[in-house]
This record gives structure tokens, C-alpha cells and sequence, in this order.
């Protein structure tokens, strides 16, 4: 007895029977015409699904936004404690990509209330902001209310904790933006 091995692709597509195969190369060959413009940049999907979200566009540019929001997070009194830019990786390898950043911001304090409330509410810290260089050159701040991060938990001390830290987030972003 003799034994075929085949292949998964194979199996599906046989690579025998004239007709078939012809009818699956051209199917398979129009998918990898179609398949990579359906994934173009500019049809990508540049909204902010969640709730909470505030979004405030600046006159200013994406470094001088940096800086500004680093300065706020110092003057009310909160730790910048991580920090990712795919524009500053890309830059790295010799690529140029619009600005954007992530600033994780947190307090110990707010930490330690925190996990004694909901130990799963950990994932949420720290709370992010999100700055973008837009193509005319300015940059917009993003951030989601921490009323809005922590309520899925439906914790009354999270919801305290959440609501004093609304208070901070808007007034880091109002310094950030003036």
C-alpha cells in the first residue's frame, strides 16, 4: 500500500483534477491582490470606542506637548512611571512615523487604596495618556476619565478613589494644553 502525505493546504486544495485547481490558484491569488488593501492605514478606524474618553486637540507641537505634560504630571503631584512611543522605536531603526506616546501615570497612594478595593483593578494602573502628532503638526492629548476605567468593577471605594482622581487627570491635562 502506498501512502500520500499531505499537507494541510493539500488536503484542501488538491493540486490534481485540472478545473479545481486552476478555480483555487485564482482564488488564492486574488485574495493576496485584495487581502493587503483592505488593510490600508487610511481606511483605519480613528475613533475612541470607550466611554469616558476625552480628546482635546492642541495648537501645539508633539514635543512641546511632551514636555508640557510631563511638567504637569510634576505640578499635581503625580509619578510619569512608564512611557512607550512607537514613533521614538521607529525612529531608532531609521523609520519617520507621525508622534505618538503613551504616559502611564499613577501614585503610590492611589496604588496602595486601590488594591485593597479590588485587587483585579491592578490591570488598570497606570492610567494612560495618549498624545498624537496630527498631520498639520499639532498634537492632541487623549486620555479616559478613571471614573470610566474603574467602573466595570462596580466598587464604591474605587468609585471614590476614580472620582478624586477625575479631578487630577483634568487638571494635568488642562496644564499640558494651555
Amino acid at each position: 500500500m502506498i501512502r500520500r502525505r499531505y499537507t494541510f493546504f493539500q488536503t484542501l486544495f488538491p493540486t490534481e483534477g485540472g478545473v479545481l485547481s486552476l478555480f483555487t490558484g485564482l482564488l488564492m491569488g486574488l485574495g493576496l491582490i485584495i487581502a493587503p488593501s483592505s488593510f490600508s492605514p487610511a481606511r483605519a478606524d480613528q475613533g475612541f470606542p470607550q466611554d469616558g474618553m476625552v480628546v482635546i486637540k492642541t495648537d501645539k507641537v508633539f514635543p512641546v506637548l511632551v514636555a508640557d505634560l510631563e511638567t504637569a504630571i510634576k505640578d499635581n503631584k503625580m509619578g510619569l512611571v512608564t512611557r512607550a512611543s512607537a514613533s521614538a522605536g521607529a525612529a531608532g531603526q531609521g523609520i519617520t512615523i507621525p508622534g505618538n506616546m503613551v504616559v502611564g501615570v499613577y501614585r503610590n497612594d492611589f496604588a496602595r487604596r486601590m488594591l485593597e478595593a479590588s485587587l483585579p483593578a491592578g490591570i488598570e494602573a497606570p492610567i494612560r495618556f495618549y498624545l498624537t502628532e496630527n498631520e498639520d503638526k499639532t498634537a492632541n492629548l487623549t486620555y479616559q476619565k478613571p471614573t470610566a476605567v474603574f467602573a466595570p468593577y462596580g466598587n464604591a471605594d474605587l468609585d471614590v478613589m476614580a472620582a478624586e482622581l477625575d479631578v487630577i487627570f483634568a487638571s494635568i491635562a488642562k496644564g499640558a494644553t494651555k
